[in-house]
């Protein structure tokens, strides 16, 4: 089979590797019809998560079909269209238990990441009955492009944005950078009815599309203006009324770029009250305006998705309570792998957000 594999830092190449096959009596073995990739394989291919090594197959999201099933397996059959999730869980472990499936003893984030993922024409899910997700009955009535965005990306922002963010109708909500996460967390906050919805970008095309296709109310550009003191400004005007004697701010802050700066813009725009939610992936320390939050009675949440809102998430996009379908802005055939990897590399350059691979 034909696989995207991770040679080291700075090296990928498509290659012919041998099909997985089930070993243990809880494995499934999936033929993917769809793939796609994620920040967290850049940060892979940059060596920043060296734990996953050279000659590992990239990916965690997918859709496919059932190929091969271990005898344990009792949800799943051969022929079996389903959606991966990016976490695998045991589903019988304490941390699971407790909703806290990406710590699960056995599983966790373990596709193309410590086990070989789904940048291959197969994949092997260990715990299959709980890391896979049954989309046959959804054929014809949903899009691929909408179903593959629940693998990972959708749970992302709505699990550590949206919920940790406790996100309430009437609520105001900014979202501190508007790639592919953060235009997920936008798309589920809006599915709890705040009042305003403001996306902060430097790139005027992710601004526009928050707006045009996904709803945002207003985009803030950086580059252009004073973002703090914007957002200061629209909050202030937007607390009328019953929020007539509330400070200018936030009630939500979602962070989604995992960068110092882009906390730091959170850390200023939250108000009294309000909840800082932190999704984006940081590589280096930021600094913590303790000093400034503490009487401010604000609360800040990070964490890695659980993957346990997905089910909720596939009700809501089957019922068209959500299309997330138009995240994807570029479609590729799998044999055009590097090639995409390219273009969500330089993702503001390629008015890119997420890829959609297809397989012949």
């Amino acid at each position: 089979m034909k696989a995207l594999v991770y040679g080291g830092p700075g090296i990928r190449a498509l290659k012919q590797v041998a099909i997985p096959t089930v070993s243990r009596p809880t494995d499934a073995i999936v033929k993917l019809t769809a793939t796609t990739i994620c920040g967290s394989d850049l940060h892979i291919l940059k060596g920043d998560v060296p734990e996953t090594g050279p000659g590992a197959i990239l990916g965690h999201e997918g859709i496919g079909i059932i190929h091969d099933v271990g005898a344990g397996v009792s949800k799943f059959k051969k022929g079996d269209k389903v959606l991966i999730s990016c976490i695998t869980s045991c589903g019988s472990c304490a941390y699971c238990k407790k909703g806290l499936q990406a710590h699960c003893l056995e599983g966790g984030w373990k596709l193309g990441h410590e086990i070989n993922g789904t940048q291959a024409e197969y994949v092997k899910i260990p715990h299959a009955d709980y890391s896979l997700y049954d989309v046959g009955p959804l054929a014809g009535k949903v899009k691929d492009e909408s179903l593959l965005m629940l693998s990972d990306i959708l749970p992302t922002g709505n699990e550590i944005g949206a919920l940790n963010g406790k996100v309430e109708e009437g609520d105001i909500v900014a979202v501190v950078g508007g790639g592919s996460v953060g235009i997920s967390a936008l798309i589920a906050a809006k599915t709890y009815k705040p009042a305003l919805t403001i996306v902060v970008d430097f790139n005027e095309e992710r601004l526009r599309i928050a707006k045009e296709v996904f709803g945002a109310d207003i985009g803030v550009n950086p580059g252009k203006v004073d973002a703090v003191e914007e957002i200061k400004k629209l909050t202030a005007v937007q607390n009328t009324g019953a929020r007539a004697q509330l400070h200018p701010g936030v009630d939500v802050a979602i962070e989604a770029v995992g960068i110092p700066q882009t906390f730091d813009t959170c850390q200023k725009i939250i108000a009294p009250g309000g909840r800082i939610a932190n999704v984006g992936v940081h590589g280096k320390p930021v600094d913590l305006q303790l000093q400034d939050l503490w009487i401010k009675n604000i609360n800040i949440s990070t964490g890695l998705v659980n993957a346990n809102s997905t089910a909720s998430l596939l009700e809501k996009v089957s019922t068209g309570v959500l299309d997330p379908s138009p995240l994807v802005t570029h479609h590729f055939k799998f044999d055009e792998i590097e090639k995409a990897y390219d273009v969500f590399s330089n993702a503001e350059k390629e008015k890119c957000i997420k890829v959609f691979f297809t397989f012949d």
